[in-house]
């Protein structure tokens, strides 16, 4: 696999490191990114997204929804009531995980709900007011800009 050398994009620029690391994690991917438990991504609007994840065998105890550093974590652990039971068949996998999910800036997790074996994460993009466009108002009069200017004249 190619490697490629992101130094000269941290030479000259500031602050997008974060762009710079995420490449090197998708470009050093080698295969063994984890499959379990299937998840889907869908965009819902044009700031509205939901992760809907896989969870058969999980109650609502057993899952946890975290935020923390710009990161979205879902964690599950199955309690240690199943060393009882004797399986013929086990194929429902109810094993731990740990599925993380970086979120772009001001990205909000707005809600989760557990129903018929998936967890739905609701996610929104909150642009703060002084972030989106704003139109301005063209005015048809010129106004005179003032300024403190001392005249050189009464001064000398």
């Amino acid at each position: 696999m190619r490697s490629f050398d992101f130094a000269p994009l941290y030479r000259s620029s500031v602050g997008f490191d974060q762009i710079a690391n995420m490449m090197d994690r998708v470009l050093t991917n080698d295969g063994a990114t984890p499959s379990y438990p299937p998840y889907n991504i869908e965009k819902l609007d044009n700031d509205a997204y939901r992760i809907s994840i896989a969870v058969a065998g999980f109650s609502d105890s057993d899952l946890s929804v975290e935020v923390r550093e710009k990161a979205l974590i879902v964690s599950a652990r199955k309690a240690d009531g199943d060393e009882a039971k004797s399986y013929l068949h086990r194929g429902i996998a109810t094993r731990a995980f740990e599925r993380r999910f970086h979120l772009a800036d001001h990205v909000q997790v707005t809600g989760a709900a557990h129903a018929n074996g998936m967890l739905h994460i609701e996610l929104e993009r909150q642009v703060p007011e002084a972030l989106k466009p704003r139109q301005i108002a063209i005015s048809s009069e010129v106004k005179a800009i003032e300024k403190d200017v001392v005249d050189a004249k009464s001064v000398n």
